[in-house]
């Protein structure tokens, strides 16, 4: 991604945050609070922990999470990584000093996998582990990620990326609703509530994790050259 599309999402996790009815479910939740960490990702070789492991538990502790959120980071590459992204967020689970009912990955990507290992092998991997995997899928047609858009690239996250329990994706098709789905996106995460299958024929759209038929590698294979060989090779 562009360093403009890494601000902006920057920005809108910033906001979701700070929201006070984010803030409320928080203390209002089981244990009145939770863990957070924020990861920049984008090919194999690149996973970067922005703000490590904190406690929130009030609107100062989520002050202070956001204002650790601008250590500059160059923008990502070409590849996109999804596989990696999701291996790695799951290993830093094992490396916190916190215990809880639930895990759960929030995801945030604007194409579909094309580096490191299959998808749904890395996907089944974090499920075994109890980890929830929810998707935030960005459709808007802009920057270096726009010559391999996916006019699908929802329904590829909730068929491919996404699952564990009540697993959802909600897409963002334009850069100024991003605050807003991540902030819907939080309130679901906390309070736990089991999402609708879809709210709306049209955008923008809440679906559920999948199960049913669906060739995840047709959808990485198209991308290059690796994933075409490893299917060739099964």
């Amino acid at each position: 991604m562009n360093a403009r599309e890494l601000e902006i999402q920057r920005q809108g996790y910033k906001a979701a945050l700070l929201d006070d009815v984010v803030i409320g479910d928080i203390q209002w939740g089981r244990h009145g609070r939770i863990a957070l960490t924020y990861v920049e990702w984008a090919d194999a070789d690149r996973q970067d922990v922005v703000v490590g492991w904190s406690l929130i538990r009030n609107k100062a502790d989520a002050e202070a999470f956001v204002a650790k959120m601008n250590t500059r980071l160059e923008p990502g590459t070409l590849k996109t990584s999804i596989s990696t992204a999701l291996t790695f967020a799951a290993s830093l689970f094992d490396k916190n000093i916190y215990s809880s009912a639930r895990q759960v990955i929030d995801i945030s990507g604007d194409g579909p996998n094309n580096d490191g290992q299959h998808v749904v092998r890395a996907r089944d991997q974090v499920l075994a582990k109890g980890i929830t995997i929810n998707g935030l899928p960005l459709m808007t047609r802009e920057g270096t990620g726009s010559a391999w858009y996916l006019d699908h690239m929802d329904v590829y996250y909730k068929n491919c990326v996404i699952g564990g329990y009540n697993a959802f994706v909600v897409p963002v098709w334009d850069w100024d609703d991003f605050p807003k789905a991540v902030r819907r996106k939080l309130l679901l995460e906390i309070s736990g509530a089991t999402p609708p299958t879809q709210l709306a024929a049209g955008p923008p759209r809440l679906w559920r994790a999948a199960a049913g038929d669906f060739d995840c590698m047709d959808h990485d294979a198209i991308w290059g050259p690796t994933w075409w060989y490893e299917r060739r090779k099964r």
